[in-house]
């Protein structure tokens, strides 16, 4: 008996496997898509989440260097204060010694219904005898004259470098004369006397090396020491005793330094000087516009007696000097022209700009480097483009 298969059997098992396999495969498909949307998803949550960090990264890169330069900012102004308060505090201090000064120099009246002009005069006469004690330099009648004009010019000779400096020895009893060429360097020539450094072939001279280098043109001697600006700092001052060749003290000025004393020789920033009453630095200070201010020094101590603020430019200005405590200040053009006197300033207040006619040199054209007073010789000392000149001056009786 032979067994044979329902085809209607067959038929309907073929049926339900199908439907089972096209439905598994259609759930699959389902599963396959709904993973790919969700890998979708989150790649994209990650990629905002990569671009958000890359935007607080930045965010934080630009902070901290906002931070830094707030930082630096700060830094700056703390020492822009500290400079300002510094400035305030000098110039507080030069006040308290200015009206210590006034109330120590101003004598009593001895009558309350004196008139006005004798007790000015007698102010005047105590502020001077004050000035000629503390100045250490006998000061004989003749200080109560005041420049007139500039009579006479004398070329003594040609030498050195087209900027630099010559002095003749404020002593008395010395004929010395030294010579600073240029406006850095620590040579100095000694001659035993201006007919010595006159001479062209072979004067008798000797060599001194200073232990620093000088700065500028602003040097004088004085009673056998040397007194110069010490480079490659702003402000100080050196005592050179040149028969010893030893530095013997030095000093600070305040305020000095931050600007060229003269407009038209930028590489001096204290000019020295000396008059009947003793030694003096002339510099320009930014804090009074640029206006060139004096401070009285003791020349044994290099201590600073007092300050001086005046109206007299640094602009256009090429040297100044000091006769009887009274500055005068000598202005010329950027290409050389004939030197002027058109502004000074009395620490009596005796004299002043608007009262004296402006004055002229010698018809010259060209222009000096530096000027220096002699208050026993009546005369300036000037190196006028690498010459050695000598200027008379007249003085007439002040009022």
């Amino acid at each position: 008996m032979s067994s044979r298969v329902n085809p209607v059997f067959l038929f309907s098992l073929f049926l339900i496997v199908g439907s089972v396999w096209s439905q598994s495969s259609t759930h699959d498909a389902f599963i396959i898509q709904y993973l790919e949307r969700r890998l979708l998803q989150m790649e994209e949550r990650l990629s905002q989440c990569e671009l958000n960090t890359q935007s607080v990264t930045q965010k934080n890169y630009d902070l901290s260097s906002e931070i830094r330069v707030s930082l630096s900012t700060l830094s700056l102004l703390r020492s822009e204060v500290k400079t300002q308060v510094d400035d305030i505090s000098m110039r507080m201090d030069r006040v308290e010694r200015e009206l210590e000064y006034l109330e120590n120099k101003i004598p009593t009246p001895p009558n309350i219904e004196m008139e006005e002009a004798l007790l000015e005069q007698q102010i005047k006469d105590a502020q001077l005898e004050q000035l000629k004690k503390e100045a250490g330099i006998k000061v004989e009648n003749d200080c109560r004259t005041t420049l007139s004009q500039i009579k006479s010019l004398k070329i003594v000779k040609k030498a050195g470098d087209a900027s630099g400096s010559w002095l003749k020895d404020i002593s008395k009893g010395s004929n010395k004369v030294y010579l600073f060429s240029g406006i850095r360097n620590n040579t100095v020539l000694e001659f035993p006397s201006l007919q010595s450094f006159k001479k062209k072939a072979k004067p008798q001279t000797k060599q001194l090396q200073l232990p620093f280098h000088w700065q500028g043109t602003g040097h004088v001697v004085l009673d056998g020491f040397l007194y110069y600006h010490k480079a490659d700092t702003a402000n100080q001052i050196l005592k050179f005793d040149l028969l010893n060749s030893t530095v013997v003290d030095s000093t600070f000025i305040p305020g000095a330094g931050k600007l060229p004393t003269y407009g038209l020789n930028l590489n001096t920033y204290m000019d020295l000087a000396v008059d009947e009453l003793g030694l003096w630095v002339i510099y320009a200070d930014p804090d009074y516009g640029g206006n060139l201010v004096i401070t009285k020094l003791d020349k044994g101590t290099l201590a600073v007696e007092y300050t001086w603020d005046t109206q007299c430019k640094s602009r256009d200005a090429e040297g100044a000097f000091l006769m009887c405590g009274t500055l005068y200040v000598v202005y010329n053009t950027g290409y050389g022209g004939r030197s002027t006197i058109q502004c000074l300033y009395d620490i009596h207040d005796t004299i002043h700009s608007n009262e004296s006619p402006v004055m002229f040199f010698p018809k010259r054209y060209s222009s000096h480097s530096s000027i220096h007073y002699h208050p026993r010789d009546k005369q300036l000392y000037a190196w006028d483009d690498g010459y050695q000149t000598i200027y008379e001056v007249e003085t007439r009786r002040s009022g």
